[in-house]
């Protein structure tokens, strides 16, 4: 079925015709984002149930305006016939007060095309169909189940949020405006045995409704082994080791490296090496990187970004060579290129900056099973904990939960956790040597810029061969 949008948005898109006709008297550039997102987060445990309001949950709008030098922006909450003046007369007021500084930075009047398009996405059963009893009792059912399944269990936890996202971006050429759900779950098991305890996780999301609840019912026992497994990990002997990458780590290798470290915006700023490298071999040929609302389906999919540039398909790496960043729209106007789609903002009170959407590698043609065999003595890397890394030194570092050892060829069954993996970006992708023929994506989390502006992103890739160093 078709995610509707927001009668609300709707409802006032005459009115936001209206200021901005209003403003276009005074104002060469004027465009007016209205977002209406709402959802629900549920979750249950051996020690509580909590159903809470989406952290994604806003209601209002932002209006960009060219002030003769470069850009102002205004947010609000409510636009009615009543108020319009009111908004255009504390913009003009706010507008004075800071005149004195806005010519630190000069941008030209954006021109835009015209366009008008809908984007409405498809899910299979809507939340709002469905009370917090029903999805609470799921979420229970696999949680009972699963301290059942076994005595190690200290507590499981199991949780799921759907957030139905309405957004419009209207200016003198465009009127567009989208609808679609996002879902996300989590099972997180906690195992202990004497006075060692251990965890495991396994992530769900998607362009889904209720559906999702489907997959991770049929999830838990893995999530249970894996954390009882956990128990008898051992530390790594650090050094450096052939690994393999589940798509999982290839994504937050993706993510981490030529994922922040290719935000124009950085670029505009100096603080980006991938600037200097443009055009230039910076991971091995097998190596081909993509980002974009158009690239993927996923959790940051959508038909415009929050400055009303349509999604694209990115291609930041091909065959190894750097070819382009991905850029939000005042950023590509400064530094002369297409604008990529990439402009996202936390909510409508924050701004627009360069932001990943869906940062995946491109498959390969080796098979899963000849890459382990094709290794002496390595890990196959699992399940995300953190990264971070360096734009402007191309330091990476990448935490997964486990790596499983692979002796003469073959799974020894062994554990190592965790799993640090550090290095320098383009030995890292330099080295890598066979590409798995298939690509998965993830997305429940949320990224920051820096330690702030948490938005919704996704990323994946295939099973990657790689020389890392592992501590």
């Amino acid at each position: 079925m078709p995610v509707k949008i927001s009668e609300f948005l709707v409802n006032k898109k005459p009115l936001i015709k209206k200021l901005i006709d209003m403003l276009s008297d005074t104002y060469e550039y004027v465009s007016v984002l209205g977002t209406d997102c709402r959802g629900k987060e549920y979750q249950v445990s051996k020690t509580g149930v909590s159903v809470n309001d989406s952290f994604l949950g806003e209601r209002g709008f932002v209006l960009r305006i060219h002030n003769g030098v470069n850009y102002s922006e205004y947010s609000f909450n409510e636009i009615h016939e009543n108020n319009l003046n009111t908004i255009i007369e504390d913009i003009q007021a706010k507008l004075n007060k800071t005149s004195r500084d806005i010519s630190m930075n000069s941008y030209k009047v954006i021109n835009e095309d015209e366009i008008e398009g809908s984007y409405f996405g498809e899910i299979i059963v809507n939340p709002d169909e469905v009370s917090a009893e029903e999805i609470l009792k799921v979420l229970t059912d696999i949680k009972d189940e699963a301290l059942a399944y076994s005595d190690m269990i200290a507590n499981f936890s199991a949780k799921y949020s759907a957030v139905k996202i309405s957004k419009v971006f209207m200016s003198n050429k465009k009127n567009l405006e989208q609808a679609y759900m996002i879902s996300e779950g989590g099972l997180f098991s906690l195992a202990r045995k004497d006075d060692n305890t251990k965890y495991y996780y396994k992530g769900f999301s998607g362009l889904k409704g209720i559906e999702l609840l489907d997959e991770m019912k049929e999830a838990f026992k893995l999530v249970v082994d894996e954390s009882i497994n956990l128990l008898d990990a051992k530390p790594v002997e650090p050094g450096e080791y052939e690994v393999i990458c589940s798509p999982e780590i290839s994504g937050l290798i993706a993510h981490e490296a030529f994922g922040h470290g290719v935000e124009m915006d950085m670029f505009v700023k100096d603080r980006a090496k991938g600037a200097e490298y443009i055009d230039k071999q910076v991971a091995s040929t097998l190596t081909t990187m993509h980002d974009g609302a158009a690239a993927a389906k996923h959790m940051s999919s959508y038909y415009f970004d929050d400055e009303g540039t349509l999604g694209t398909d990115t291609v930041i790496i091909n065959n190894g060579i750097l070819k382009t960043g991905i850029s939000d729209l005042l950023s590509a106007m400064k530094l002369g290129t297409k604008p990529t789609g990439n402009g996202k903002r936390e909510s409508f009170e924050r701004k627009a900056y360069a932001r990943m959407t869906n940062t995946f590698f491109e498959s390969g043609k080796d098979k899963v099973e000849d890459m382990i065999a094709s290794i002496k003595h390595g890990y196959l890397l699992e399940t995300v904990m953190s990264g971070m890394e360096d734009p402007k030194n191309w330091g990476i570092q990448c935490i997964a939960l486990l790596g499983r050892e692979i002796k003469d060829g073959k799974l020894t069954g062994e554990l190592i956790s965790p799993v640090i993996m550090t290095g320098y970006v383009p030995d890292l992708l330099n080295s890598i040597s066979m590409v798995s023929d298939e690509v998965r994506l993830e997305g429940s989390g949320f990224c920051g810029k820096g330690y702030k502006e948490l938005v919704k992103v996704s990323d994946g890739g295939p099973y990657i061969k790689a020389k890392v160093r592992l501590g």
